[in-house]
């Protein structure tokens, strides 16, 4: 597969160079020079293939170049080794649960997928990959597990300081061996600008082998086009050929990911973007104009980002058009009242116990069925992350039936070692030096 930079559509540089790299010199992002297309025959019986067996179908028609069939399966298998089960809540509403991976996270498909394509390329001897990522809540535990102990890899974390919950922040701080956390004193956008600055910077490129596992790497988009074929193919099981994904949206990589999917052919009616009040690229839908903001704390940390790198993707991928996108993505924005209200409301009618971020994906949801009604439709809106990462949230009479996983419990036991810096790059920079 050959990428060019969402700047320089006359740029080509190889997957490898892409998982490494990053992010171009001209602060672009990578794309495939080619989408291509499932074959017919695939998508129309995809209801008898299990989610390893779609993996690899995804990952060959776009990796089988680059690694060869026998490793990127091995691979795939080990990446994807645990379930994304769509779950119904009435005759039309499903819930499509990602966070049944080692992070309670959909991130892990992501970070457990890129680690190992970078172990696959990564050969004794070869410099020390220095691997910078910055996260809103659940990106950081996600790699840290993805990379924890793969020889010849070291970790770097930021974090927005009292801005992730508790058990965010102990899969952050207590890890250990190759992976390191660092408070910020700032927003997650500061912590991005500063990843995105170490790439930048000569001095920091000349020392060290500096790579990403933000969803601005490549390698982290392809594996969530996974999870949304899946479903489908669920779907199709239980009579639905129509389906809408509504799809919690900060960073913007998770319903990037869906609209490589329906390049390569997934049937989809519309992508729904659910965002709380970090709200540019719904007002960008609504009047044309895209005007990145500070972001601003909400319940739904996750998608507290201002300026979404992955919207890049979005627009390269419609050739820069606003009314192509408008035909296929609606977006919708949600305050923390409203988050809190439908909490309950999945809690009352449903028995179901959702994340802030994955109620406000519902009642984007909702909101889209009751102005767009369609029969045989599927609306099937995406759960994130586990409740259990969110306690502050949720009132009493909820919190009791928030199941602790063994995972989560064992992280309380362990030591927190994490260092704090300020949002100046010349403090992340001497830090970075200093290692």
């Amino acid at each position: 597969m050959k990428l060019y930079s969402t700047n320089n559509k006359d740029l080509r540089v190889s997957f490898k160079e892409a998982v490494f790299n990053s992010m171009p010199k001209d602060k672009g992002l990578y794309m495939p020079v080619e989408i291509p297309k499932l074959s017919k025959d695939f998508i129309e019986n995809i209801e008898n293939f299990s989610l390893q067996d779609i993996a690899k179908q995804v990952a060959s028609a776009l990796l089988k170049n680059d690694i060869e069939i026998e490793a990127l399966n091995a691979l795939v298998e080990d990446a994807v080794n645990f379930d994304a089960p769509v779950v119904k809540l009435d005759d039309q509403t499903f819930v499509l649960e990602l966070f049944h991976g080692p992070s309670l996270a959909f991130k892990d498909f992501g970070a457990r997928f890129m680690s190992r394509v970078m172990a696959h390329f990564l050969k004794d001897g070869e410099k020390l990959l220095d691997v910078l990522v910055a996260t809103s809540g659940d990106t950081g535990g996600a790699v840290a597990l993805g990379f924890l102990g793969v020889p010849n890899t070291r970790v770097t974390i930021l974090f927005p300081k009292g801005k992730v919950s508790e058990v965010q922040r102990l899969q952050l701080t207590t890890n250990g061996k190759n992976i390191s956390a660092i408070a910020v004193d700032g927003t997650f956008d500061d912590c991005q600008a500063l990843v995105k600055q170490a790439f930048a910077d000569d001095e920091l490129n000349a020392k060290f082998r500096l790579t990403s596992a933000n969803s601005i790497n490549i390698a982290r988009l392809i594996p969530q086009t996974f999870y949304y074929l899946n479903a489908y193919a669920q779907l199709k099981r239980q009579g639905f050929d129509k389906v809408v994904f509504t799809v919690p949206s900060g960073n913007f990589g998770n319903i990037g990911a869906g609209s490589l999917a329906y390049k390569m052919g997934l049937p989809v009616k519309s992508f729904v973007a659910a965002t709380n009040a970090n709200d540019t690229v719904p007002r960008f839908l609504e009047g044309g104009i895209y005007e990145t903001k500070p972001s601003v704390q909400t319940y739904a940390n996750a998608m507290d980002v201002g300026a979404p790198s992955n919207w890049v993707r979005i627009m390269d991928m419609f050739n820069e058009n606003r009314e192509e996108i408008n035909k296929l993505v609606k977006a919708y924005r949600f305050t923390d009242e409203e988050t809190l209200a439908g909490i309950r409301e999945l809690f009352e009618n449903f028995n179901y116990v959702a994340c802030p971020h994955t109620a406000i994906a519902y009642l984007a949801s909702k909101f889209y069925a009751a102005n767009n009604p369609s029969e045989n439709t599927a609306q099937v809106f995406l759960s994130t992350a586990h409740a259990c990462k969110f306690p502050e949230v949720f009132p009493a009479d909820i919190l009791a039936k928030v199941a602790l996983p063994t995972q989560v419990q064992s992280l309380k036991n362990n030591p927190e070692v994490y260092n704090e810096l300020g949002k100046d790059f010349e403090g992340f920079k001497a830090y970075l030096l200093q290692k």
